[in-house]
């Protein structure tokens, strides 16, 4: 069954065909929902309750690009359980690159040090994406680590492009500013030279 297919049957009830569409876009979410709260539990549950709105609201579906709706919910999701929280934790590397498939992954060739160096740089992008004001964390992760345009962004976030563009523009300066000011920290490969800047 295509996508349309089964978003028509999830709107007459059919439990099944909704699930399909759940695995199908589970990952996704728990990606966006992992990196907006930086703590799995409350990913899990921001999942969860992003699946279960889009159940119950599935019949307002209108058509359109049903991932871009269905990552709206879970940014809405999110967003409510951090003005429940107002807390922000940072989840391990470790756990990040255990639970994510959207970060560069490992291949046969690669050696301890850089793989090393690939889960040092990932803490660092990690902490810096919890330091972004949440509008900004958000393009940032749809666009950047997610690969969504900027039209799907928008449609997400349900702003303008000019705003998106802008929000993506502001994040990215922030990120690149917080690297920098722990440049030394940083492994020796991604640091800039002095001498290029």
């Amino acid at each position: 069954m295509d996508e349309q297919e089964l978003i028509s049957r999830s709107k007459d009830g059919d439990v099944d065909a909704f699930n399909l569409l759940v695995e199908q876009y589970q990952r996704l979410v728990y990606n966006l929902a992992l990196r907006m709260l930086g703590n799995t539990e409350a990913a899990e549950d921001a999942s969860q309750d992003t699946f279960l709105s889009a159940y119950k609201a599935i019949g307002k579906f209108r058509g359109g690009s049903f991932k871009s709706w269905v990552l709206r919910i879970a940014a809405n999701s999110c967003h409510d359980k951090q003005r429940v929280s107002r807390r922000y934790r940072i989840v391990s590397l470790d756990t990040l690159l255990l639970e994510t498939d959207d970060l560069p992954q490992a291949n046969n060739t690669e050696s301890p040090e850089d793989y090393a160096l690939r889960q040092e740089l990932g803490r660092f992008l990690s902490e810096g994406l919890s330091h972004l004001p949440e509008d900004q964390r958000l393009v940032v992760i749809l666009s950047d680590v997610q690969g969504l345009s900027y039209d799907e962004v928008a449609q997400v976030t349900g702003c303008s492009l000019g705003t998106v563009k802008s929000r993506l523009n502001r994040g990215r300066t922030r990120l690149r500013d917080f690297l920098l000011q722990r440049e030394e920290l940083l492994p020796s490969k991604f640091r800039l030279n002095k001498e290029k800047r």
